[in-house]
């Protein structure tokens, strides 16, 4: 079967993962790149050797590419996604799918006028950590899911990143960065959030950029940094959830675990795509590894891409989609209108989980 054209918008570092992957994928052929500075598309086309580097105008007239992948900086994730589906072309974005709710929903219902699906990072969940942990729960390893816990905490990035002021701006903070992943995977765990309640705020407020050419250079905190909530998922479990750029000492919480009434799944890091599942089950001490759905030998950051093309060729739902996008994105967004509200907060959108990846699609 011929191999999905497609042309990427955005050559920062994240794309090198994407070009290198993608370079051995069965379904997608990357023919061109661009990026609002020049230099920055031809670099990756050598690098990679891509025949066209080429303005982002000029990619999305290009009528023979079906698909756009979206690496821009996420306030210009919606002007991209919405100038690629109203090109009729199908597209597939980084994290997170829009900055504003409106933005999101205008995406997905111009994709549906022009008949193109949407797809959205991050598409770890389609590693074999959080597919093995699906599994166990389908299985009734665990039980009934009766409850969860998730925590990023961090001191922020501001450390190490040269750059990050954007970590701090409206759409920023531990929740748009690091939510996605954490959420997506919970999602595809127990189903759709229902409700959420939450306490936000700016915790540490004076920041300074710790490395490069702007170290010592205060950063103005825009965003919430600390966040702590509950999701109360449409299945009835109930999941405490904290995201922190707050926390400067080192901490011993696990990343995530789900509680069932027959016992206790301990689950790896949702950034990445791999890890080992561990299962206590009720009245043991002992913990036990899960035995894997597959391998994950490497950060497979773009499978989401591989999957989407694949279910289009067998018009099927794909995994990482615009609508589980838009659903983790109104999630994030109550978490910040619960603590300016001061009540629960009742999501609108919903999701239905499609079959779990169990096959050998690998990049």
């Amino acid at each position: 079967m011929k191999r999905m054209q497609i042309g990427i918008i955005g050559c920062g570092n994240i794309s090198a993962i994407y070009l290198k992957n993608l370079g051995s994928s069965e379904w997608a052929e990357v023919v061109a790149v661009a990026d609002r500075i020049p230099e920055k598309a031809q670099e990756r086309a050598v690098e990679f050797g891509i025949a066209n580097a080429c303005t982002v105008e000029e990619l999305l007239a290009d009528e023979s590419i079906e698909l756009v992948i979206n690496l821009t900086i996420p306030a210009s994730h919606a002007e991209i996604n919405l100038a690629a589906v109203k090109a009729g072309k199908h597209v597939y974005g980084e994290k997170p799918l829009a900055v504003s709710l409106e933005d999101g929903r205008l995406i997905l219902e111009e994709a549906k006028k022009s008949g193109v699906r949407v797809g959205c990072a991050p598409d770890t969940f389609l590693g074999a950590g959080i597919s093995t942990a699906r599994r166990a729960i389908e299985e009734g390893l665990i039980g009934r899911p009766v409850a969860g816990t998730a925590f990023m905490l961090s001191g922020g990035p501001e450390s190490w990143h040269v750059d990050p002021e954007f970590f701090y701006a409206y759409g920023g903070g531990p929740m748009f960065d690091m939510g996605p992943y954490y959420l997506s995977a919970l999602v595809n765990l127990l189903g759709p959030i229902r409700r959420v309640s939450s306490s936000t705020g700016i915790q540490i407020p004076d920041r300074v950029i710790g490395s490069g050419p702007k170290a010592g250079t205060p950063i103005a905190v825009q965003t919430p940094t600390h966040l702590a909530g509950t999701l109360d998922f449409a299945a009835g479990t109930i999941v405490t959830m904290i995201m922190s750029f707050d926390v400067r000492g080192a901490s011993d919480l696990p990343r995530m675990e789900i509680y069932g009434t027959n016992g206790t799944l301990s689950l790896p890091d949702p950034n990445f795509f791999g890890g080992e599942v561990k299962l206590r089950r009720a009245g043991s001490d002992d913990w036990e590894t899960v035995e894997a759905v597959f391998e994950t030998e490497h950060n497979e950051r773009g499978i989401g891409v591989d999957d989407m093309i694949k279910s289009i060729r067998e018009e099927r739902r794909h995994r990482a989609s615009g609508d589980l996008a838009y659903h983790v994105l109104e999630t994030m967004h109550a978490f910040m209108r619960s603590s300016a509200e001061s009540r629960h907060v009742t999501l609108e959108s919903s999701y239905k989980v499609p079959a779990a990846r169990l096959d050998s699609l690998k990049l």
